[in-house]
């Protein structure tokens, strides 16, 4: 299994790269409380893994091994969340004929946490999306989308609190402006909100009001553009109180998690992981007291 791996510290004294390689540990002792994410991005209703000849990914992917990977790292470490940032349709004949049926009931197999949503997931409409709900045993959380006038609405969650060994994880979600991408008759009279000024209010609420110990968003807004179209780059470095982007929608594969400086100063990390499953991302939190580490890896499925 191919590992690619970073490491970070948000106190320069909390962790040491030594000798034999990456390792973590705290100058005054072992870190007391270990949390461990993980996630997807454009899966693409991928089920299968390539096949043996393909010329890019021969053997890559699949929900099976992806399935025994996330098993065994659960086994590691109980205290886990897997988390996905949206564009879970579209893409093989699994979702032509099912809709997303199965794209979803795997996924509540493999016990995903939440997940957000992408522009291909209004593929078979608002109508579409909704109907796969039921198969979904995971919540389906997006904070910028105003699915008010919708068939939608309150059934999508504008963020959750997830407490893991004493921690508290508070997770929203972005997406992607529809227009342009998609059809008004299928997102229908969706409406999309800033995602810089709604991340605000909510990172606020979950760092002030609800004391969450980590805020990560699970952003379907692309990595970077050359352009002024707002993306987790922007979004790191014009708010605060976020810890970690969870990124989609620009299939762009880090090898590291990317570390941007937010607009207080702090560090935010930014995660993607590609497309069609072929990669499974982890981060790994360790809490000692007030000081906060990290590692960040990409494993090859």
């Amino acid at each position: 299994m191919k590992r690619r791996q970073f490491l970070n510290s948000t106190i320069a004294s909390t962790a040491f790269i030594s000798a034999g390689g990456l390792s973590l540990t705290a100058c005054n002792g072992t870190p007391k409380k270990h949390l461990t994410i993980l996630h997807t991005n454009d899966v693409h209703s991928h089920i299968d893994p390539f096949p043996a000849n393909h010329a890019r990914n021969p053997n890559a992917g699949g929900v099976a091994r992806r399935a025994q990977l996330i098993e065994s790292i659960r086994k590691e470490n109980p205290n886990m969340l897997l988390f996905d940032a949206g564009d879970i349709f579209q893409g093989t004949p699994y979702f032509n004929f099912y809709g997303g049926e199965i794209e979803f009931k795997l996924m509540s197999m493999l016990k995903y946490d939440a997940a957000t949503i992408g522009n291909h997931d209004f593929d078979n409409g608002i109508e579409g999306l909704f109907t796969q709900l039921p198969h979904a045993k995971f919540n389906l959380i997006n904070s910028n989308y105003d699915f008010k006038n919708t068939i939608m609405d309150g059934n999508v969650d504008r963020y959750k609190i997830y407490v893991k060994n004493g921690l508290k994880i508070g997770v929203f979600g972005l997406g992607i402006e529809l227009d342009g991408l998609v059809s008004k008759k299928l997102y229908k009279e969706t409406v999309y909100l800033d995602p810089i000024n709604i991340a605000q209010d909510i990172t606020k609420e979950l760092k002030e009001s609800e004391n969450c110990d980590l805020v990560i968003c699970l952003s379907h807004l692309g990595y970077q553009y050359n352009s002024d179209k707002v993306s987790d780059i922007t979004l790191a470095r014009n708010t605060e109180n976020i810890d970690l982007i969870i990124g989609g929608h620009t299939h762009t594969f880090m090898d590291k998690p990317v570390v941007e400086t937010n607009r207080k100063g702090k560090k935010v990390l930014i995660n993607q992981v590609g497309c069609y499953g072929i990669y499974l991302g982890r981060i790994d939190f360790y809490f000692d007291a007030n000081k906060k580490s990290s590692e960040g890896i990409s494993i090859d499925v």
